[in-house]
Formats: C-alpha cells, sequence, structure tokens
C-alpha cells in the first residue's frame, strides 16, 4: 500500500473500525476517522490517526471531511448494529443506517472518490439454506439491521455502473479476539466472547446461555468467529484488490464453535469456572450459522492467522484485563 494514500474511515473509534485503522497506519498510510463517537471510543483510536468527530447523518459534516482530505478510498463501518434492536426500532436501522450511507456515497460522488469498501454482515442470509453460506446463497436478511446493509450494497452496484464507483463488499460473521491495545468495549454488550470474560472478570455472576435444545451436538448454537486482525487483513487485501474491480466476499474462519465451545474454552483460558443458566431461545436465532470463505482465499490469498478458538479467546482475555474497564481508564 502507498503510504501516500489518504483513507477515510467512518466508524474508525469502534471495534472493529479501531483495529483496521491501527494496521493501515502500519503500513504507512494516510489515516482520517471520522466518527460520532456514540458507540466507539476516542481512546481506540491510534494517535497518528486524524480525528474528526462528526455524524453521518449531518450531510454537510461529511461533506466538508471529504472536501478537505480529499481521500483516495473510504472504508464505511459506522452504523447501527444491534440485530435484536433493529426488530424493535426497524426504522431507526432502515433509516438512520441508509441516510448515512447515502451522505458518504454523495460526497465520494461529489468528490470523485472512486474506492470504498462497505462493512456489510452475514445477515443478509438470515436463516440460510446451505451451510457454510457462500456469496451465491440466497439472500433473505434476517433482521431490519441486515435488510439495512443489503440497501448499502444494492446503492454502490449502481454507484459503479453510473459513477464508476469500485467497491467492496465485505459481509462477515462474528468478529472477537483483540489486538495488545484495541479490543471490544461496549454499551451495552451483547457479543458473547466479552460477556463470558466479564464472568471472569467477576463484573457479572453468570452467563445466559439462550436455548440448549437446537439441533447441534451439544444443543447450542453454532457461529463462525473470526478474529478482528484476520478481518483487518481482508479489508486491506480488498482495498488493493479493487483496481481489478468491485467485488464481493463472505469473511469467516471456516470454523463453528458452539456457544457450550466458547463457554468451555473461556474456562480453559481464564481458570474461571463461569456459571451458566439456561434460557429461553432468542427469536431470529439460526442453529448454525457459518461462513464459506473459499473466494477471498482463493482471489486475495488471504488466511486467517488465529482460526483456533482458544488463540481468539487468549488475545481477548488478555486485553480485558489489561483493560478491565474497557476504555474508560
Amino acid at each position: 500500500m502507498s503510504s501516500a494514500k489518504t483513507i477515510l474511515v467512518t466508524g474508525g473509534a469502534g471495534y472493529i473500525g479501531s483495529v483496521v485503522v491501527e494496521q493501515l497506519v502500519g503500513e504507512g498510510a494516510r489515516v482520517v476517522v471520522f466518527d460520532n463517537l456514540s458507540q466507539g471510543h476516542r481512546a481506540a483510536v491510534h494517535p497518528d490517526a486524524v480525528f474528526v468527530e462528526g455524524d453521518l447523518l449531518d450531510a454537510e459534516a461529511i461533506e466538508s471531511a471529504v472536501a478537505e482530505y480529499r481521500p483516495e478510498s473510504v472504508l464505511h463501518f459506522a452504523a447501527h448494529s444491534l440485530v435484536g434492536e433493529s426488530m424493535q426500532v426497524p426504522l431507526k436501522y432502515l433509516g438512520e443506517n441508509v441516510t448515512a450511507g447515502l451522505n458518504l456515497f454523495q460526497a465520494m460522488v461529489n468528490h470523485d472518490v472512486r474506492q470504498l469498501i462497505l462493512s456489510s454482515t452475514a445477515n443478509l442470509f438470515g436463516d440460510p439454506e446451505e451451510i457454510p453460506i457462500s456469496e451465491s446463497t440466497k439472500i433473505a436478511p434476517g433482521s431490519a439491521y441486515g435488510e439495512s446493509k443489503y440497501i448499502l450494497e444494492r446503492m454502490l452496484a449502481w454507484l459503479e455502473q453510473i459513477h464508476g464507483l469500485r467497491y467492496a463488499a465485505l459481509r462477515y460473521f462474528n468478529a472477537a479476539g483483540a489486538t495488545d491495545e484495541r479490543g471490544e468495549d461496549h454499551t451495552p454488550e451483547t457479543h458473547l466472547i466479552p460477556l463470558v470474560l466479564e464472568v471472569a472478570l467477576g463484573q457479572r455472576d453468570q452467563i445466559t446461555v439462550f436455548g440448549d435444545d437446537y439441533p447441534t451436538e451439544d444443543g447450542t448454537c453454532i457461529r463462525d468467529y473470526i478474529h478482528v486482525s484476520d478481518l483487518a487483513q481482508a479489508h486491506i487485501r480488498a482495498l488493493d484488490a479493487l483496481a481489478g474491480g468491485s467485488r464481493v466476499y463472505n469473511l469467516g474462519n471456516g470454523n463453528g464453535f458452539s456457544v457450550q465451545d466458547v463457554i468451555e474454552t473461556a474456562r480453559e483460558v481464564t481458570g474461571h469456572p463461569i456459571p451458566v443458566v439456561s434460557g429461553e431461545r432468542r427469536a431470529g436465532d439460526p442453529a448454525i450459522l457459518v461462513a464459506d470463505s473459499q473466494k477471498i482465499r482463493a482471489e486475495l490469498d488471504w488466511k486467517p492467522q488465529f482460526p483456533q478458538l482458544r488463540d481468539i479467546m487468549q488475545t481477548a482475555w488478555n486485553w480485558h484485563q489489561s483493560h478491565p474497564n474497557g476504555y474508560a481508564e
């Protein structure tokens, strides 16, 4: 990657975005982070990145940032991303996620920015007809959140056709793990691995398993966990590949780990018993979600460096131990 390139990262103060920024800075890029800090953390932004506090719902704010910094490329992470919430307040997602993307894309078109990486989602596939899930799997979004991402993908397809904007839509599964400096700190926290580690840290008494009667080996849901650093590397490779045309990739580890696997691995890594209570199934939770990421492996020579759940868990545990209050310290 050329050190002369300026890259705008929306949502670069968030969990995945901040790790991508860390890697981009490490490769010599000039990085501009645009984030309203509603979910991200100022302390998560790499000190060598330019930080602009702004909201994508403010069309003038993102227009001004693109005009001032003139990025060659944009990586778009900023979004509401809680599947459950999107089914309670769908218009927040179908409205704000879509409007934010629209404002960003308009600013890009206005200033002739022709490359974008979209943080998309495996939720495009809802309850999939086939496992593992490939790029050719039928799209049937499982929530208003998934629908909002699909709308953005369709917008980009039209912008490519009409304006020549090249894009990569990366549909990923469960991001997990941490780097030495950056990890997962959400309010509220909804992801399994940090919730389990909060029990090990003594910050919650137990973990609730939502459903233990699924048609899986141990009765709990199976998910594909991918290390956040592996995700970040996929974004950078996809960005470098845009000269060869737009593309869509499913991004996952390719291995499925059950909720029970995650809890047992956390017990091994932390040495904590991690008490469990059983809860009812949650609406919309498929039994198994695992990615087929053969396409990106073949086309971009991308390969997860953290394929083992224990290694993913260990990096997360290291970060949570050194940041017991997240970025609040």
